[in-house]
């Protein structure tokens, strides 16, 4: 569906309801509580009573214990209605470069910490734990995701002395990321890039007969003996794209055609992005990227099938004081 079908097909909570359903209980309903499938039935409240009961609501034939479909995901406990749930979560695998808070606030009419909890709570969704290692041809390299130093920062003030001069980086927050080419790629903030923790980050996700692909960086220097082969790029004499003899390409561009969505990400939506929360952000690129060959409905039936046992409290998500 696109963004009018989906309009159309969700106009009430009801329908978002009975979706929901639909993909997270394909045998039946399935009770968060016991376990039991299929072995419920859903209340409704009486035509003449005041106090009517919740859309959704079930109870359990076994334990006797009432629950919704909604239960031990993203959506408990959310006072926004589901179908702005369907909505936004189109919206977010729909937008290759993302969609900001403020995007999100306005076009749902919702308030804008409201708004940002969901986007945090929907990439919470999209984090995708490793099942295997990748294999093939692999390409890692790091970036620094930030803005540049403003102007007039290193300026000095009368009476005091001159600061030392910041680094390019100073303010900025790596980012290390391996690619399998024609496949899926794993990025993780690092709080600082060594070779220690990068050869761990490699050696965690990629097996040891691959062939990886870096440049010409002293830090992949150690990690490259550990696989069948290494191929360096070397970007210092500009050099981008090699063909070995045996004709297989040496290049680290994937990676880093990669990296470009995400500073385009944050130059163009979000603008900032607190290190706090820089490794929810690489999930939600990370999804898109690895879906990239599905179209948006089929992406956004992805993530949400990702939202079952992934609740987020709004005090494990809030900003540090």
């Amino acid at each position: 569906m696109n963004l009018v079908e989906l309009a159309e097909n969700f106009s009430t909570e009801e329908a978002a309801i009975k979706f929901l359903e639909s993909k997270l209980w394909p045998n039946g309903p399935v009770c968060p509580h016991c376990g039991l499938v299929g072995e419920a039935f859903e209340m409704h409240s009486d035509a003449d009573t005041k106090n009517k009961m919740r859309l959704g609501l079930w109870k359990c034939s076994s334990c006797r214990k009432t629950f919704r479909v909604t239960m031990n995901t993203i959506f408990e406990d959310s006072h926004i209605p589901l179908h702005k749930w369907m909505m936004a979560i189109h919206l977010m695998c729909a937008s290759k470069k993302g969609m900001s808070a403020h995007q999100m606030h306005r076009m749902l009419g919702l308030g804008y910490r409201a708004a940002w909890f969901m986007c945090h709570r929907i990439r919470h969704a999209m984090e995708e734990k490793p099942t295997s290692k990748m294999a093939g041809t692999i390409e890692a390299d790091e970036c620094f995701v930030g803005g540049k130093i403003r102007s007039g920062s290193q300026s000095v003030k009368p009476g005091e002395r001159p600061k030392d001069y910041a680094s390019p980086t100073s303010n900025k927050a790596p980012v290390v990321a391996v690619v399998q080419r024609d496949g899926l790629v794993r990025s993780v903030h690092m709080e600082k890039v060594t070779a220690k923790n990068l050869k761990a980050f490699i050696m965690e996700n990629v097996v040891s007969h691959a062939i990886l692909n870096t440049d010409d960086s002293g830090l992949y220097e150690t990690v490259g003996k550990n696989f069948a082969k290494h191929d360096v790029v070397n970007h210092s004499k500009d050099e981008y794209a090699r063909v070995e003899p045996d004709g297989r390409l040496a290049t680290t561009n994937t990676v880093e055609g990669y990296f470009s969505l995400i500073k385009r990400g944050v130059y163009g939506t979000f603008h900032h992005i607190s290190k706090q929360h820089l490794s929810r952000y690489l999930s939600e690129f990370d999804f898109r990227y690895n879906a990239r060959d599905t179209s948006d409905s089929e992406r956004a039936e992805l993530a949400i099938e990702g939202v079952k046992g992934k609740r987020l409290m709004y005090r494990d998500s809030s900003p540090k004081s």
